[in-house]
């Protein structure tokens, strides 16, 4: 999220562990008996099987621009607390979905919240070929804060319900788990807890999710709590770099 466009992490696809960082550029240069090569000198030299997939992971901190997407997090916790839904959600999504940009994804989500055509009529936004209220950010807000309440939060405690295992939605790995259903949907999440099958707590469920495929709850499906979490940790940073005072809260 901080490394630069030009920037590249080589790392294992299963376990995100880094084996070696590259240009960009560098790795553009070598042809593709070259990439396989260096692939396999890698694994080599890190003892890894000969099976295990090789990703390269190009720097995004051009698309992560948390001094950009800063001033409208008021406004989302604002639209989310009105809707009695935890904030917190409207934070991480703004951060990580699409921040301080209006970008219509492959799949079709669109907005500051990266909703669907589908789900934004759903909760009363209009989304046909002359008007989109996808692009306006309350409307947009207002349709999330419906979509974690009456559909990603119950599923998240069916999910768990099923598992046995005991939680606090205050928790960090309740809020991750309803991250991975707002971004996968319930079925794929569904799926990969019971090729799991959790014994212990939600943060060990959540990391191995991270490890972990089913349905079609892939790559970019295990990376999105840790993006949350991510980003999570660099609004910090950016907050106390940037503010000359810091109070506590009051009331709630």
């Amino acid at each position: 999220m901080q490394l630069s466009p030009d920037s590249c992490l080589v790392n294992v696809a299963r376990t995100r562990q880094i084996l070696a960082t590259l240009s960009n550029a560098t790795w553009s240069r070598k042809t593709d008996a070259e990439k396989a090569a260096y692939k396999a000198e890698l694994k080599r030299q890190f003892q890894i099987d000969s099976t295990e997939a090789i990703y390269i992971t190009t720097g995004k901190s051009d698309f992560y621009r948390f001094h950009e997407v800063f001033p409208s997090l008021g406004e989302g916790i604002k639209v989310f607390e009105d809707n009695q839904v935890d904030p917190w959600f409207a934070q991480a999504i703004l951060l990580i979905e699409s921040p301080a940009q209006l970008k219509k994804s492959i799949s079709g989500a669109y907005g500051a919240f990266q909703l669907m055509p589908s789900v934004a009529r759903n909760y009363g936004l209009t989304v046909n070929s002359s008007t989109d209220e996808r692009a306006n950010f309350s409307k947009s807000a207002f349709a999330a804060s419906q979509l974690l309440k009456q559909s990603c939060i119950p599923s998240a405690r069916k999910i768990l319900q099923q598992t046995g295992i005991r939680y606090t939605e205050q928790e960090l790995g309740f809020r991750l788990l309803v991250m991975h259903v707002y971004h996968a949907g319930a079925g794929n999440v569904a799926a990969v807890v019971k090729k799991i099958n959790p014994q212990t707590t939600v943060m060990d469920l959540i990391r191995s999710m991270w490890i972990t495929t089913a349905a079609s709850f892939g790559n970019n499906s295990q990376n999105y709590s840790q993006l949350a979490l991510a980003a999570q940790w660099l609004l910090h940073d950016y907050i106390y770099s940037t503010c000359d005072e810091i109070s506590p809260c009051s009331g709630k």
